[in-house]
């Protein structure tokens, strides 16, 4: 399995390496364990590649400046960078001094979390996000099926085993809390954080209050909202914030909680199989997440009234807010809610996102005109909003 996943190009990420690297000579390659780092930068033509694991590796920058110069003018690796006893330097030594030198950093999610870490390299570096595997990837790795995408989610190790891979998620979460939350946030309840993330992960896609999680998780509410900041600075969760204007009708301050990838829902869920009505709600993070690869940002909301209305995401348009509505089947969709929104919020673009549409067609709905398009056509509208 190994020798394939070197084997496979993700033409999506390469490009987004390359682009990134014409406009900085640093690049900061981050996203969850697993996701593929490694693989995809040992992937990059003509690189020198460094493990900073590797205990001579971690003595060769002991002194940056030298290991600048011998490297000087080529594209290089430094795979797990947060190895290094001070990441920051190398790297800002390298923006200042040595910008004809193209650096690739790879390292922990938390580690891009941390203030020292962006305060020193603010505006010195390129930055991105690599989220578990897209369309785009399914493409690459000539397996589309969303089913088998879903169950296993969007690690690329995982999503290669052909039997659900129950056991690697255990050890993930266990590699998760000793490599990453460990070396940068001083949390001691190991029990206490993992019944958090487990019930997360099992309520996925709902609206978040801290309340709730205190009492399971036999701690206070406090530590539960630092539990929350947490997962979210490390991308296992998106809270997801609601678009209000602050009307009086309009939830305004609690988010819906998204877990990272669709096959940690599936384990903690205690699904080894997918049925019909399992596949709505793992679209909707699928979804989520191929916005979250093309845009880079985490800037998309979700709206909701005290009457429990609700539209799935909201994000910003030119000309006014755009409303993404994900449905397993264009059957599954009702107005009313979309309708409701529309009349606090007349002026923008109404998408349906459903897999299986081949040609996008629009639907009037008392005035209000909805596009029903797949993924791949509601990318470039959000991308490249009218």
């Amino acid at each position: 399995m190994l020798f394939f996943l070197h084997m496979v190009k993700r033409h999506f990420w390469l490009g987004k390496i390359a682009e990134g690297l014409e406009k900085r000579s640093v690049l900061w390659l981050s996203g969850v364990r697993r996701a593929g780092k490694t693989v995809l930068c040992q992937s990059l033509p003509e690189i020198e590649y460094f493990d900073c694991e590797l205990p001579r590796v971690r003595r060769m920058m002991e002194d940056p400046q030298s290991f600048l110069e011998e490297v000087k003018a080529r594209t290089v690796v430094l795979d797990e960078v947060h190895r290094l006893g001070n990441p920051s330097e190398i790297l800002k030594i390298a923006a200042d001094h040595f910008p004809e030198t193209k650096i690739v950093a790879t390292g922990s999610s938390a580690l891009g979390a941390s203030a020292k870490f962006k305060d020193t390299l603010a505006g010195r570096k390129y930055e991105l996000w690599l989220t578990p595997m897209i369309t785009e990837d399914l493409r690459d790795f000539k397996r589309q099926d969303l089913y088998h995408r879903f169950l296993h989610g969007g690690l690329p190790p995982f999503f290669m085993e052909e039997r659900f891979p129950e056991r690697d998620f255990q050890e993930w979460m266990d590699a998760f809390w000793a490599k990453d939350i460990l070396d940068l946030f001083r949390l001691e309840r190991r029990h206490s954080f993992f019944k958090f993330a487990e019930l997360l992960m099992i309520r996925s896609g709902g609206i978040f209050e801290a309340s709730s999680f205190a009492g399971p998780c036999e701690v206070s509410r406090t530590t539960i909202s630092n539990y929350l900041a947490v997962l979210e600075a490390t991308y296992v969760v998106h809270a997801i914030r609601p678009f209000t204007t602050h009307r009086p009708t309009e939830i305004v301050a609690a988010p819906k909680v998204y877990a990272f990838d669709t096959g940690f829902i599936c384990y903690y869920r205690g699904w080894d199989k997918l049925r019909q009505d399992d596949m709505g709600t793992l679209w909707e993070h699928f979804v989520l997440n191929e916005i979250f690869a093309h845009t880079q940002s985490r800037k998309i909301y979700y709206w909701r009234d005290k009457q429990k209305h609700e539209v799935d995401f909201i994000v910003a348009g030119k000309t006014g807010p755009m409303v993404i509505e994900c449905k397993w089947t264009d059957a599954d969709f009702d107005s009313a809610n979309l309708k409701i929104f529309r009349r606090l919020y007349p002026k923008g673009f109404n998408f349906v996102v459903v897999p299986d549409i081949k040609r996008a067609y629009s639907r009037n709905y008392d005035r209000v005109t909805v596009r029903f398009v797949n993924l791949e056509d509601l990318i470039k509208e959000v991308i490249s909003p009218a």
